[in-house]
């Protein structure tokens, strides 16, 4: 049943962003108060500050141009906040293309596999023999057309917010490095015949994230749970699902998204691609110790 404007039950909502009036968000601008959504968060010594007063440089004694926007996580705000996700859109659905052109040479080729001899391509194949690459390419194609639909959906509805949030450069290095422990972990623990490939690894350590920057902002919780369970349900309740990727995507997401939002001003690069580097160190660990028991 709609509400009239100012009845008891809109009234008792949070107030909508005052640059996007349709979501609603219970952070404010410690300068002119107005209600400000994740996307429009810059972060300040004290609070977060809307991206107006940042650029006309209200009570700071400087020039308009003296303070950059930034983003949540310290990230330089953007004209096009989902640049990022679209390109990523848009080279998974190229390699999907490619795949239905070429065919499973090109998909073989370029999937994630341990050790084992493809007969399309005439040879022992796989990340133990020296082909790293699979852990990067895999996460680029897709076994079906509900396998990258599902995959690109959830990417958007995901990735874009986060992007917004984190910034270009701290979304993509999340991105990837999610999504190469994700690869890193079903190359440790899946059977070194069995080939994965998609990007839910990724996306599920954009997930992860996600949920770290809501705790953060002190968001309900309550829909990114249950959102959590329902995927860990298909993860381990579907067949051909690789619940390796999942998993280490998903740590990996939590781990980094933990330094990306919490990390100490003074020193947030330090602390975010720090950690990003300790992340990439466990997949190298992890290609290392698998490779040395399939070789």
């Amino acid at each position: 049943m709609d509400q009239a404007p100012g009845s008891p039950q809109q009234e008792q909502g949070l107030p909508g962003c005052y640059r996007h009036p349709d979501r609603e968000t219970g952070i404010r601008c410690t300068r002119c108060e107005r209600p400000i959504c994740p996307e429009c968060m810059i972060s300040a010594s004290v609070g977060f500050q809307c991206p107006d007063c940042v650029r006309n440089g209200s009570g700071t004694g400087h020039a308009p141009d003296a303070a950059t926007p930034r983003t949540v996580a310290g990230g330089t705000v953007t004209a096009d906040p989902r640049l990022i996700t679209k390109i990523l859109i848009g080279l998974c659905l190229a390699a999907y293309f490619v795949q239905l052109s070429v065919g499973d040479r090109f998909t073989d080729s370029f999937d994630l596999i341990g050790r084992a001899y493809v007969p399309v391509l005439g040879d022992v194949e796989g990340v133990a023999e020296g082909q790293w690459y699979r852990l990067l390419t895999a996460m680029f194609l897709h076994g079906s057309y509900i396998h990258i639909i599902f995959n690109m959906l959830s990417l958007w509805w995901i990735g874009g917010p986060l992007e917004a949030a984190l910034g270009r450069a701290r979304y993509l290095a999340l991105y990837f490095v999610s999504g190469l422990a994700g690869s890193a972990l079903t190359y440790l623990l899946a059977e070194p015949n069995q080939p994965s490939l998609g990007a839910s690894g990724a996306i599920f350590g954009l997930f992860g994230a996600t949920a770290v920057l809501m705790r953060r902002l002190q968001y309900d919780m309550r829909p990114v749970i249950a959102l959590l369970v329902i995927n860990l349900i298909f993860t381990f309740g579907w067949v051909n699902i690789s619940w390796q990727a999942h998993i280490g995507g998903l740590v990996g997401g939590v781990v980094i998204g933990y330094a990306m939002v919490h990390a100490p001003r003074e020193r947030r690069a330090l602390v975010q691609y720090g950690t990003c580097a300790v992340v990439l160190i466990a997949v190298i660990v992890m290609t290392l110790l698998r490779t040395a028991q399939l070789t």
